[in-house]
């Protein structure tokens, strides 16, 4: 695995490849990888003949009272589990690399950040859309991955994507969890014991939820509410939001209808943990799961 620390030799390297009839596959990380991020990474080598791995821990995409000075790293950790996982090229640029002095430019995708986590994170997904945007222009990959634990994430960067004509693949794969039934995240790590015994409460709220729809529950009100009831009296976590919105406009539904996705977020002490699952119903009223669904059946930006 060759590490490049320097955007013009990345560049210059992408290019070589292009010219060469190579495919470059992408994931973006933040670092202090977990067996989510190796899944995205085993995903892009399927899918591309030179996987790329950004590790960059962007501080555009953290608000003010953030994490970002105490975000969990661990670079030679990350650099022998990416080696293990057949990465290809590790790019690694510094901060002030990326944004010299002067930088003023943002990329913003409007309509589909300021709800859900945007509504308490207000100006991370312009963080993440902007960094996004600057790695696609320095790595020129064909397809890029990313994990649908982030849905609300995947969801902006392929409308970006198809907003701003950038010919890239964007891949959603599925959510890896704990055996608990957690959703596997580089915050896990801030969770004490008693809150690590309490976090799976969200994935058996949003298993609860589905098991609703499947036996005819349309209600999103009465949905939400039992979702909150069961988080709130079997932990201590404070929620966020709890929210079922259509996957294209990530708008509330009333009613649970075609394909919805069930979103939420709770904190528990430094941890702010998300999750999601999408849920289709199909023409006959018969619900389908979709909790990890394959790229090709993943929703696409609607005109």
């Amino acid at each position: 695995m060759d590490i490049i620390t320097e955007i013009p030799r990345m560049s210059e390297t992408a290019r070589t490849i292009r010219q060469d009839g190579r495919r470059i596959g992408l994931v973006p990380t933040m670092g202090y990888l977990h067996q989510g991020h190796l899944s995205l990474v085993r995903r892009a080598r399927q899918l591309s003949q030179v996987t790329v791995v950004s590790l960059f821990v962007n501080p555009s995409q953290f608000g003010p009272r953030e994490d970002y000075n105490a975000y969990p790293r661990d670079v030679h950790r990350d650099t022998r589990l990416l080696g293990e996982a057949g990465c290809d090229l590790l790019f690694m640029p510094a901060v002030e690399r990326m944004y010299p002095p002067g930088h003023s430019t943002v990329v913003e995708v409007r309509g589909l950040t300021e709800v859900l986590c945007g509504a308490s994170r207000p100006g991370h997904f312009r963080g993440v859309t902007t960094v996004v945007t600057m790695l696609f222009n320095i790595v020129r990959p064909h397809v890029a991955v990313f994990g649908q634990k982030d849905a609300q994430q995947a969801i902006v960067i392929r409308r970006m994507a198809a907003d701003l004509h950038q010919d890239i693949d964007i891949v959603v794969a599925p959510t890896v969890r704990e055996p608990d039934g957690l959703a596997m995240s580089s915050r896990n790590e801030y969770l004490t014991p008693r809150q690590r015994r309490q976090a799976p409460i969200l994935h058996q709220a949003l298993q609860w939820a589905r098991s609703r729809i499947q036996a005819g529950e349309r209600r999103a009100a009465v949905l939400i509410e039992g979702m909150r009831d069961l988080i709130t009296t079997e932990s201590s976590g404070q929620i966020d939001y709890v929210s079922l919105v259509d996957v294209d406009r990530l708008q509330p539904v009333e009613d649970v209808s075609d394909q919805v996705l069930i979103a939420l977020a709770v904190k528990f002490g430094r941890a702010r943990l998300i999750d999601n699952v999408i849920v289709r119903v199909g023409k006959r009223d018969e619900p389908a799961d979709a909790e990890s669904p394959g790229s090709e059946k993943w929703p696409s930006p609607s005109a």
